[in-house]
This record gives C-alpha cells, structure tokens and sequence, in this order.
C-alpha cells in the first residue's frame, strides 16, 4: 500500500502516540496534535492525505476540527474516533465528510485497515482525476470547453491548479467566452463534484428576490411568505455555488454574503438561528472586476474575498486558430442533432469564420454554424448558408495584404500572414488560404517556411 501522510489529532498522549507507532510501522509520515487549535496549525504547510480526529478535545470538537479540515483541503479524508460513540454523532460525522466513524476501544489491525481504505479511496480519486486533465490535453479541449491556442492551454493549466483545492475562483470574460462551462468544469473536477452544484444568476432576478433567493426566510418574514424557504447558499452546503455576474448584485446583499463567506453561518430572513454552510464559492462575470469597484459595482472587500484564483477566459477573436477545431465540434454536433447530412464547410465559409471579429464570442460562433447546418442545401455550407451578421465586405484578402512583388514573394507573404493571423495553427491557416493542409505544408517547404514559430 502507498504510504501517506497523516494527522492524528488525540489529547490523550498515549492514544496519538500509540496510533503514531502503529501507523509509522506501516510506513506512513504521522503528526500528532493535541487539541483542535494545534490541528489546525499542523494544516499549514503540510499536504495531510489523511486525518485520524478524536471526537471530544479540550478546546473544541471534533466535528469543528472535520469541517476546519475539509474546508482547507476537501480531498482529506477524515476518520473520526470517539469514547463517547452514539449514531446521532456518527450520522452528523458522516455528512459533513468523515470516511469513517469509529468507537474506542479498537485494536491496531483495524484501524490499520481503515486507514488504507481511506487512503485507497484518496489515490483512487486522485489517479481518475489526473486521467480527465490527460485525456483533456489530448483531444484539445476541457470536457466541453475545446481549445488548442496557448491562452485556451494557460486556461486549462489553471483550471487543472484550483479544480481539486478549496479556493474561491472568480471567472471573468466576454458574454460568450464560456465562463459557465469553466465553472461547471472545476466544479465536475472537485473533491466537491458528488454535492450539490448550485446557479444562480445575479443579473437575471430582480433586486428585491435575490436576498430571498440566496439567504432564505422563514414564514412570515414578509407578505407573501407563508411557508419557510431554504436559501440557496444551504442548499450548496457541501457542494458548490456559482454567482453568475456577480457586479450587478445590489451593494448590501455583497456585504451580507462577505459575512457569510467570513463566519460560514447563513440567517435566513426573518429567522434568529444561524445555520453552519460549508461551499466552494465561484463567481463570474463580464466586466473587468477592478473597474467594477472603481465604478461601485462592486465592493473592494469582497473582491479581495472572491479572487483567491482568478480565470480569464479570452475572448474567440483573440485565438482564431480555435475556430477550425470548434466549427468540425459544433458542425458534428448540429448535423447529428437534427439529422443533417451536413459533413464539411467550404474554404471560403471558414476565410468568413477566421477574418469576422466575433463579439459573441463562442456562442455566436455555435449559432452561426447551428443556422448554417439548418438552412444548407447539400453536404458542404458555404457563404449564402451564413447568417447576415457575418458580413461580406471582409475576406482573406484582407489578411493576404497588398501584392509584394513577385508571384511567389506574394505567396509567400500570404502564407507568413496566414499562420501569423491564426498563432500558426496550420488546419486554421490552410483554410483561411483555402488550401488543404498537406498543400501548405508542401508549400512551406518550398518557400523555407519553419514549421513552427521562430
């Protein structure tokens, strides 16, 4: 079994250090603490895969050492141990993310089991999650998020960092850009992925019901509330929350969520009782956060609170090399939903894709080529199947540039501006020129083209 580092959290000595011995005999790393404050001091700097807590310490409980421990690293795995055993505890235990419940007294073997159990389980979601990040580098993209241009990959690197930790992420982008799909990506990655994953879309309620909507009431808070209502940040409670537009919350509601996000206690409206929540905050938004507090749209407190990571997610005209790789993804997926017999697109449809600015971002792109696969009349979409809004002034001669000289001085030129337009995506600039992918590369050879970048 694959040794792991552990924290043993006992405040009777002879208990940790028994359990230090038998466990160090196994081959781990063990640290033990004496009291919930000397555990959670022991958390910082130390990567723990696993933790043994007793139930009752002297300066606190247990349970609040579990959720202290899975708030910092949610992948921990968690025994808790306990004299006082009762199923009431266990249950409790349990849904706030213990692996196991365990009553003393217990012999050496089966803790010993126990713990690589819940070791086995931590390499297990480990090994699956680092499959998904290969498997994604390979078919260029991030479950449904495609890119292969290098600030799609710093993306994905990020998303790669943060997805398996704890950390509040905000996500800033273009209407378009697929801030959603990251959101929904990190959350699907998580330690968190098997609870809930909760939306909600700050620009899309009216003022007055988003207080309602995030926190709760209880009946009679207000007219019209005849039943208790549970707020959304408890529903995310062991999950994840996305705060979608997160600037056009109203300026007091950001103050009441800051207080949750520093006490982890929710008050429904009307109530008197707190109620614990534990969830991975994520946010969004369109508008570049710093401009949004110098325009008080946003408050500076929270947003120091909600970017611990921030992503953002550029914006299509900035990697048109994308385009290729996300018209064949979208191409394949319209032709099949509404059975198209719809199989290529021609050269002078991808020139429009690669020379158009895009403000829509990747959803425009998908509705223009959703429109395409509908209206076109044979295998192939050409120019009259795109939408109007595409335009029909702009065309690859644009890029091209004005004649150089001498037919090859031009076509050289032509190609170098090609690939210099598309970041030297070779599918992208083969179509924007109109050229099969092998006649570039022929053609790049001829003329001492490298193949990639100098």
């Amino acid at each position: 079994m694959k040794a792991g580092r552990i924290l043993v959290v006992d405040d009777e000595p002879t208990m940790a250090d028994g359990l230090r011995l038998v466990l160090e005999a196994e081959g781990h790393s063990v640290v033990t603490a004496g009291s919930a404050a000397q555990a959670v001091e022991a958390t910082n700097g130390h990567g723990f895969h696993l933790a043994i807590v007793d139930l009752v310490l002297p300066d606190g409980d247990g349970l609040g050492v579990l959720r202290e421990l899975k708030r910092r690293d949610s992948a921990m795995e968690v025994i808790m141990i306990t004299a006082h055993g009762s199923i009431p505890k266990a249950v409790e235990a349990t849904k706030e993310g213990a692996f196991y419940f365990v009553a003393k007294p217990f012999d050496a073997e089966e803790i010993t089991a126990l713990v690589g159990k819940a070791l086995e389980r931590r390499w297990l979601v480990a090994e699956a999650t680092d499959l998904k990040r290969r498997l994604a580098k390979t078919t260029g993209g991030y479950g449904e998020i495609l890119g292969n241009a290098p600030p799609m990959q710093r993306v994905f690197e990020l998303m790669d960092a943060v997805a398996t930790s704890d950390a509040n992420v905000l996500i800033v982008g273009e209407s378009g850009t697929g801030k959603e799909l990251v959101a929904d990506a990190i959350h699907a990655r998580s330690p968190r992925s098997q609870g809930p994953w909760v939306k909600i879309n700050c620009a899309a309620l009216p003022k007055d019901l988003i207080e309602s909507e995030l926190f709760g009431h209880v009946k009679g808070a207000f007219t019209g509330a005849t039943t208790d209502k549970v707020g959304l940040l408890e529903e995310a409670h062991r999950g994840s929350i996305l705060l979608d537009e997160i600037t056009e919350m109203p300026l007091d509601l950001q103050a009441k969520l800051l207080r949750v996000l520093e006490e982890r206690l929710v008050r429904r409206i009307g109530g008197s009782r707190t109620i614990p929540v534990d969830f991975r905050l994520i946010t969004s938004s369109n508008r570049t956060p710093e401009d949004a507090v110098k325009e008080g749209r946003l408050r500076q407190d929270l947003y120091f609170r909600i970017n611990t990571v921030t992503i953002t997610l550029p914006p299509l005209r900035e990697r048109p090399g994308d385009i290729p790789l996300l018209a064949r993804h979208y191409l394949q997926r319209f032709a099949a939903k509404h059975g198209r017999p719809v199989e290529t697109i021609s050269p002078e449809a991808y020139r429009r894709f690669l020379v158009h600015p895009w403000p829509g971002n990747v959803r425009e792109l998908e509705h223009a080529i959703e429109r395409a696969v509908l209206v076109a009349r044979g295998p192939e979409i050409g120019m009259g199947d795109l939408p109007e809004s595409l335009g029909v002034s702009t065309d690859a001669a644009a890029i091209a540039g004005p004649p150089l000289g001498s037919l090859e001085e031009i076509e050289r030129a032509s190609i170098l501006r090609a690939l210099e337009s598309t970041g030297w995506n070779k599918q992208a600039a083969a179509a924007l020129l109109g050229l099969r992918r092998p006649t570039l590369y022929s053609k790049m050879r001829k003329h001492g083209i490298p193949q990639r970048r100098s």
